[in-house]
């Protein structure tokens, strides 16, 4: 009975790897045709997230989508959202398991970007401008977002609309990043706030240190 157990679950994980690879979306999938961009090389793995908008997304050449990534653009499948894309992510990327990229207006996400698994990446949230309306019910405020090429987001992190990341910034897992960090930041906490930076003569420092005060 070992050996028909041990051969009942060999047969049960060769067939499960071949349905990942017969459901991964890729340029020459059936799936991959309605991008708007889908790059040699990339790849969308099964079982993916919730896909939809996907004639106002762009994805560069060789960049890997973890499983259950939720891709979207605009508020429900099917709305007319204009003629430019709404949501580009560059080539080389890694975007980690679980992660939700959700595109109103402007996401962009440079080349060779990596994120840890549940990172929450937005360009529009709820406002509460009215204290007599329900916040679901009043209509949500769009800024756009810019994530640096080279960046690493860690697990669990949140970008906020209005999120500008320099190139080769980290973002703690477990962060919630809101506005405007250079090249080079390094920011953790909620709200994000910038923990390290780089100067080629300090090399990694904390804020608030320059090379004449180091000197």
């Amino acid at each position: 009975m070992s050996h028909v157990r041990r051969a009942v679950g060999w047969l049960i994980h060769r067939a499960y790897r071949a349905i990942r690879e017969a459901g991964a979306i890729t340029p020459r999938t059936p799936g991959g045709h309605g991008f708007r961009r889908l790059g040699e090389g990339a790849k969308i793995a099964f079982p993916p997230g919730a896909i939809f908008g996907e004639e106002w997304i762009e994805i560069g050449d060789h960049t890997l989508i973890g499983e259950r990534v939720s891709l979207s653009c605009g508020m429900w499948p099917g709305a007319d959202l204009g003629p430019d894309s709404i949501l580009r992510i560059g080539a080389s990327c890694s975007i980690g398991r679980g992660t939700h990229i959700v595109a109103h207006q402007s996401i962009d996400v440079g080349d060779d970007v990596f994120t840890g698994p549940y990172v929450y990446i937005t360009d529009q949230n709820h406002v509460y401008d009215d204290p007599d309306v329900p916040i679901g019910r009043q209509w949500p405020r769009n800024s756009p977002v810019s994530i640096g090429s080279g960046s690493w987001l860690g697990a669990g992190a949140i970008v906020l609309p209005g999120t500008r990341l320099g190139r080769q910034c980290v973002v703690a897992g477990g962060a919630v990043v809101r506005g405007e960090f250079p090249d080079h930041s390094v920011v953790a906490g909620v709200p994000a706030k910038l923990v390290r930076s780089y100067d080629p003569d300090l090399g990694w420092h904390p804020p608030g240190v320059s090379p004449l005060a180091a000197s």
